[in-house]
């Protein structure tokens, strides 16, 4: 595949998940050991660990767009640079509802194996944009450093 068709797989699989919620059909573009990293998780999850995080989050922010700023792709890896846009209608991974309409900037990096499947996604969320437009307290860099 070349560089705008793993774009384009990235692109979809956005779609797939976090915009439309066709989660089993997002799951047929990942690879067997397929695995995620995020700020969202204590630890990696496997592909149907991706399903319940992005299911709750989905309930929780029921008017979720996803929209993707910038894709770059070379080799086998894909960066894209999105921005969620939505409210919390529910709680949810430990934050309060909020009417306000957030907007949350992230960038993910891609690897796709051999068969054009994701292999790894690793999803880096600007929580402190997040806490911010929540009205939550920001945490000071030399606290999150410190054990």
């Amino acid at each position: 595949m070349t560089d705008k068709d793993l774009k384009r797989l990235a692109h979809r699989h956005i779609d797939l998940t976090w915009n439309r919620g066709r989660l089993a059909l997002a799951e047929q573009l990942h690879s067997a050991d397929f695995l995620y990293k995020s700020t969202f998780t204590a630890h990696p999850l496997d592909s149907a660990g991706y399903r319940r995080l992005v299911e709750d989050i989905r309930a929780a922010m029921p008017d979720l767009q996803v929209v993707v700023e910038e894709c770059i792709a070379e080799g086998r890896k894909v960066f894209t640079w999105s921005t969620l846009i939505g409210s919390i209608a529910q709680p949810a991974l430990g934050y309060p509802a909020s009417d306000k309409v957030l907007s949350i900037p992230a960038m993910a990096f891609w690897v796709f194996n051999s068969q054009d499947q994701v292999q790894e996604l690793c999803t880096l969320f600007d929580m402190e944009s997040f806490r911010t437009q929540m009205g939550l307290q920001n945490r000071p860099f030399a606290e999150q450093a410190l054990p």
